[in-house]
């Protein structure tokens, strides 16, 4: 029973993860997509934020578990009843020659811009689909298509290499581990999942007028100086014994960084980077090697710490930003205030 519920969740929640960037890529204006696709990071970091709120409102309440899992399912609900109204894609629809149809979503969708040009949008759009009509899942490796595939594979894994689900799901014993009781790590959690919605605001509001590389290479800059923190806090007895601040100062530095870095910036970049033709199909692949990767984080951060020291592991960490950095530099592009259209044919 128990493994098939992990089994429905997972499916669910692995295919909600890269089908709303998805969907909410194709169906924005260019100027504004950014802001938009990332509204997605800003609803997953409020239900986080919700999530330790109802943890610490719960605690030492009988059955506080079945409580949390039946709460959950409010929301989920909420999402099962509201996807019903939910119109298909431009995209899809030229995809499949329904021309009237199309118009008439974009019509809907660009209804108040002045700026927007249905009929030129459609005929992009058609124009995309007639070189990608035959693309299959094996062409991602072709010569053409595997540069974009590793970019985004890259960022996939570069997101959870950096550590960010052992803050997520760990804060709680990491601040325990500075000499907070129980309760007060718990509540200053809480201020974890504060900073992370706040500076999701902070990226929705200026990934549109500062480009995506701007954010992604500041974001995890500042991941690297708050993993170096963690790993000199916990490297130190006199800091962990006379001032536990230096680590919440550090957990809330890195849940800044990536709120406005990888967060939000990877998930709308793979919504971008990608030809119509493959795009789902890649997002597809680059959703399963983030979540493999988050397994795999996730899975063995305790273990490390046993064998490598809770500093180590933060320094671990701290090395691999550094090479993600080097690779951002290098080889990830700039899609502000682009047509999807404009970057495929740009990239490929």
């Amino acid at each position: 029973m128990l493994i098939g519920f992990r089994f429905v969740l997972g499916f669910s929640v692995g295919t909600a993860s890269f089908v709303a960037p998805l969907y909410i890529s194709e169906v924005s204006p260019p100027k504004v997509r950014g802001g938009l696709v990332s509204f997605n990071q800003l609803a997953i970091t409020s239900g986080i934020l919700l999530a330790y709120i109802v943890d610490f409102a719960l605690k030492g309440v009988p059955g506080e578990w079945r409580w949390m899992l039946g709460i959950a399912a409010i929301p989920g609900a909420a999402l099962a009843v509201g996807m019903l109204t939910v119109p298909r894609t431009p995209r899809w629809l030229v995809m499949h020659d329904r021309w009237d149809e199309a118009r008439e979503v974009l019509d809907q969708l660009r209804e108040g811009d002045d700026e927007a040009d249905v009929d030129e949008e459609v005929e992009q759009i058609e124009e995309a689909n007639e070189r990608e009509r035959n693309v299959r899942v094996k062409h991602l490796l072709s010569d053409r298509l595997r540069p974009l595939l590793w970019v985004g594979i890259a960022l996939a894994v570069a997101q959870q290499f950096v550590g960010v689900n052992t803050v997520i799901y760990y804060a709680p014993t990491i601040l325990s581990d500075t000499g907070l009781g129980n309760s007060a790590a718990l509540a200053q959690t809480v201020a974890v999942g504060v900073t992370n919605v706040v500076f999701t605001i902070v990226a929705v509001l200026l990934l549109d007028r500062l480009g995506r590389r701007a954010l992604l290479l500041t974001g995890t800059v500042g991941l690297l100086v708050a993993l170096l923190v963690l790993g000199v806090y916990f490297s130190s007895s006199t800091l962990q014994g006379d001032y536990g601040w230096v680590a919440l100062a550090g957990l809330l530095l890195f849940i800044a960084a990536f709120a406005i870095g990888l967060g939000p910036v990877f998930w709308l970049m793979i919504s971008e980077i990608f030809p119509v033709g493959v795009r789902s199909k890649a997002m597809a692949v680059c959703t399963i090697f983030n979540w493999g990767a988050n397994f795999l984080v996730a899975q063995t951060f305790l273990s490390l710490s046993n064998a490598i020291t809770r500093q180590g592991v933060f320094f671990l960490y701290a090395g691999l930003a550094v090479l993600s950095i080097a690779f951002f530099i290098l080889r990830v592009p700039e899609t502000k205030g682009r047509a999807l259209e404009e970057i495929q044919e740009e990239l490929t």
